[in-house]
């Protein structure tokens, strides 16, 4: 025995560098293959309905029953076509979209039997495709009828007696302070309002007046177990699925103007270098002066109107002190290595029957970057506020990058013009410093995507770990509790504490708890958010067939490239479909061409026809319009190619750019571009 080991350990003493770097990636392979599902059985409940050993998909007709083939848009239903005794149909017509139980959910791919449960509709029914993606990540449009029961004695607005008593009590009664809220258009659950005050130092006093949703959604009542199952507000291509009922969601907690609020009010004092020096966290009365939007503002800041003072008042001193204290908080964050990612994000616009009317980017400017430094900046303060306490709290981390990835990213960084590397334990700075060596702008977007790529993701945790992409010591998520449940969760803990009721054991142990099912219903959502953009934009796309496009080539993969447009719609080009033989170099990130030695390489201009849209698949099918033909060339672009570049591609799922609700926070998880984008287009980091 003493032998063999001997052996083993001069083997493993002589292995070489590389051969050891090998083994481990055996080693992890292997783990990870172990770690995959096997079968249906295997898989987590899905979504707050708890959703398991469920596919959904088209009834196709069979000699004895018919088989549901899972829509593919749903990685996690790849388990083959599941056979439908015709015992088991129950009278489902065929062709249709059904909601599928397996029966025999130990079975492996292939094997697996069901029983149709619910019929959708026609796969080519808009509405029947957007109830595949309610379904498959188990959302309901509607709550149970304990928990409407709960909410149905509750009034429009706070009953005059109760805020007189709110104050006796000890409520700060705000409601003489100048507020406003800014938010989209569209937007009806409205999280926060903002005051300012310039101080005589120069200084600035910031309030941020967040809705008091604990004050009405206590805990062990059935509106608090339903919003904990929910975690998040979902926010699909053509509709919202509220965590809360939309009586509390869209009234009661929501700060319309003209009316009594309760708030949890964060009071911060800031310095013009963006350091917050002093504040505090109580319970409040707000009463909102006016809502603006976003559109709104930056006309007022950039194109003031001689009607503006009649119309605005004192507002437009406050939108003024705001725009200068936002410059200087995203100036700190600059100086301390926060990471800037600025990605187009998909926004769908609907005409009145649910058909899309056009596709473009989230318009976003200084007036979105206002409020989301507002929003950081009080995060920060009660997460900093809250460690330091050592109470128990969620917090939303952001953990280091992995070295190996950060070291791959830059290699390609370097090929996409980077000066120096990057390697071992890296600070945000020091991320920040390198790609800013990058000189050609046009490719920079090309290494946030990649870094984004390098990127942990942003979860929930009882630990404060910091948060990576912010340059962020402290954070957390106190700024929408309307749409997020760690958010009302953590104004609870808050709230324990301002009354002084000693309940740090109780919290301590139900913090992680409420962390962990926060981070899995974000991923859930984060998914279905983005399934029901790409059904949209390819509905819309299927009426683009054989238009031309300008495109920039956005992503490299071993079988073809990815080409976005300036709508944000991204398509496929396989490399069959080209006149040369092209590889991938994945250490430069680029294709080359193996008899022209042509580079296609990210950030490369192309001209491309939509070839083909499978609005089954939600995959879309750029060629090239001429093979190869770049309108551009960059450092990367190497030579032209030639032929016709026509021709059917294999395509897949489109990665549209999707993003989020919850301003401040464009870490979601996902590794591509984009993220959770909510009403009016609020950032969720």
């Amino acid at each position: 025995m003493s032998d063999n080991k001997d052996n083993r350990f001069s083997y493993a003493k002589n292995m070489s560098q590389t051969a050891r770097r090998r083994s481990r990636e055996i080693m992890a392979k292997i783990q990870n293959e172990r770690e995959k599902p096997q079968c249906p059985a295997d898989l987590a409940p899905k979504g707050p309905l708890a959703v398991k050993n469920q596919v959904v998909g088209i009834l196709r007709m069979t000699s004895d029953g018919g088989v549901v083939i899972p829509d593919p848009s749903f990685k996690d239903t790849d388990w083959g076509m599941v056979d439908i005794d015709k015992t088991h149909l129950n009278g489902a017509p065929f062709d249709m979209l059904v909601v599928c139980e397996i029966l025999n959910p130990e079975e492996g791919k292939g094997k697996c039997r069901g029983t149709i449960k619910e019929v959708l509709g026609d796969p080519g029914n808009n509405d029947a495709r957007m109830l595949t993606v309610l379904r498959q990540f188990g959302l309901s449009q509607t709550f149970p009828d304990e928990v409407l029961a709960e909410v149905e004695p509750l009034p429009v607005n706070p009953e005059p007696s109760l805020v007189d008593e709110e104050i006796r009590k000890g409520r700060h009664d705000l409601r003489n302070l100048l507020t406003i809220t800014i938010d989209g258009e569209d937007a009806k659950d409205l999280d926060d309002a903002i005051s300012i005050e310039e101080l005589s130092n120069g200084n600035f006093r910031l309030y941020v007046h967040i809705a008091d949703v604990s004050n009405y959604v206590r805990e062990g009542t059935a509106l608090d177990d339903e919003a904990f199952k929910r975690a998040t507000s979902v926010y699909l291509a053509d509709r919202v699925i509220p965590m809360l009922p939309p009586k509390l969601s869209n009234g009661l907690c929501s700060l319309n103007p003209q009316v009594d609020r309760l708030a949890m009010t964060c009071e911060m004092l800031v310095d013009r270098e963006g350091s917050t020096y002093d504040g505090q966290i109580y319970e409040s009365v707000i009463r909102s002066d006016r809502r603006m939007s976003y559109n709104e503002v930056y006309r007022i800041l950039t194109e003031p109107q001689d009607t503006d003072n009649e119309e605005y008042g004192p507002i437009i001193g406050m939108l003024g002190d705001m725009r200068i204290l936002a410059d200087c908080l995203k100036r700190m964050r600059e100086r301390r290595g926060a990471l800037a990612f600025e990605f187009p994000e998909t926004k769908v616009i609907l005409n009145d029957d649910g058909s899309v009317k056009d596709v473009m980017p989230y318009p976003i400017t200084f007036a979105n970057g206002i409020i989301e430094s507002f929003m950081i900046c009080a995060n920060e303060f009660v997460a900093k506020t809250y460690a330091q306490m050592q109470y128990p709290f969620v917090y939303r981390v952001h953990e280091d990058p992995d070295p190996i990835k950060i070291a791959r990213f830059s290699l390609v960084a370097r090929n996409l013009g980077a000066i120096g590397r990057l390697s071992g334990k890296v600070t945000p700075l020091d991320i920040v410093n390198f790609t800013d060596t990058i000189a050609d702008e046009k490719v920079k977007p090309v290494a946030d995507e990649l870094l984004l790529r390098s990127m942990a993701k942003a979860r929930y945790s009882s630990q404060c770990l910091g948060h990576f992409g912010l340059a962020s010591k402290y954070y957390c998520h106190f700024t929408s509790p309307i749409r997020r449940y760690p958010d009302l969760y953590i104004h609870r803990i808050i709230k324990s504490v301002i009354h002084e009721e000693n309940r740090k054991s109780h919290f301590s142990g139900l913090v992680e708890r409420a962390a962990e099912q926060s981070s899995e219903m974000e991923r859930n959502a984060v998914d279905a958010e983005r399934a029901s953009v790409d059904i949209k934009v390819c509905d819309y796309m299927s009426g683009k067939v054989g238009e031309h496009y300008e495109g920039t080539v956005s992503s490299i993969i071993d079988v073809g490239f990815f080409v976005v447009l300036p709508s944000s719609v991204e398509g496929f080009v396989p490399f069959r479909s080209l006149a040369d033989h092209y590889y991938f170099d994945e250490r430069r990130y680029c294709a080359v061409g193996a008899h022209s030695g042509t580079i296609i390489s990210i950030g490369l201009k192309v001209d491309v026809i939509v070839e083909n849209v499978d609005t089954e698949l939600n995959r879309i099918d750029f060629s090239l319009e001429n093979d190869f033909l770049p309108r551009s060339s960059g450092k990367n672009s190497g030579k032209q190619g030639k032929g016709s570049g026509k021709g059917k591609g294999q395509g897949r799922r489109t990665p549209i750019r999707k993003a989020s609700h919850g301003k401040g926070d464009r870490f979601k998880n996902r590794p591509s571009k984009g993220g959770r984008r909510g009403p009016g287009g609020r950032r969720h980091r």
